[in-house]
């Protein structure tokens, strides 16, 4: 297993988490000493990447980029796996949020299951049995969430109960494979189900694995009219622009 944890990176994308990512950070170094950390921060003007900064100085796994301008999730993400790639010192990526309601007890489980198992994806999900969501949230909220996985399950045709979370481990020689062109076309929530789409058709046997997610801890929610609608629109787009296409080639 430690050479599971020396061999990942986990990517963190941040937009105004001053309040969050410094608490993230110990938390997942105190459990996983080894294991390398990128924040790649979508210019935040709170100040977030300055903290990350500072804890560079007593962390020396923890890199981070700073993107000029505010570009979303999508990209931020994707500029942190080329940045992976083509450093090539980790065999896995997981992605977490940045806001706490993503628990680093679960990381020790998911590095586990990919590395005894062979998996290319590892989903941290609430809605396996023994997973959840906090009773924070509004009850529409916990509609919203459900029907849309139900939703991307019907149209897309893979059996994921949780295509929406976000808390997801890759294994990197997979991920190679994904023409990140092509998947830059979607943002937020959109993005996160082109990803797994795209890492299935590429080959990716995958578990999900129960986890609870928490409420974000402090700031605001990134939750938007326009996330939900384009989460809506873009199964649709995935299964009839790309269901039939080639979509393996890295760009």
């Amino acid at each position: 297993m430690l050479y599971a944890m020396t061999n990942t990176t986990i990517v963190i994308p941040t937009y105004n988490e001053k309040d969050n990512i410094e608490i993230l950070v110990k938390a997942i170094f105190e459990l996983l000493p080894h294991v390398h950390i990128l924040v790649v921060d979508d210019n935040s003007p709170d100040g977030t990447s300055e903290i990350v900064k500072k804890l560079q100085n007593q962390y020396p796994n923890l890199s981070l980029i700073i993107n000029p301008k505010k570009e979303g999730l999508g990209q931020a993400y994707i500029a942190g796996f080329k940045k992976v790639i083509n450093d090539n010192i980790t065999e896995a990526i997981l992605m977490m949020d940045g806001d706490l309601s993503h628990q680093p007890k679960y990381i020790f489980m998911m590095l586990e299951e990919m590395e005894k198992n062979n998996r290319g994806l590892v989903i941290g999900s609430r809605y396996v049995p023994g997973g959840g969501v906090t009773k924070k949230w509004e009850v529409w909220r916990r509609i919203l969430s459900r029907f849309a996985n139900f939703y991307c399950r019907l149209i897309l045709g893979y059996p994921i109960k949780d295509w929406t979370g976000g808390f997801n481990l890759i294994r990197t020689e997979i991920l190679k494979q994904t023409n990140f062109q092509e998947l830059s076309q979607f943002k937020g929530y959109a993005f996160i189900i082109a990803l797994k789409f795209f890492l299935l058709k590429a080959g990716a046997g995958f578990r999900e694995m129960p986890i609870f997610f928490e409420e974000r801890s402090g700031g605001e929610s990134k939750l938007s009219k326009f996330v939900i609608k384009e989460g809506i629109f873009a199964p649709l787009k995935l299964i009839l622009k790309f269901s039939s296409k080639n979509i393996n080639e890295n760009k």
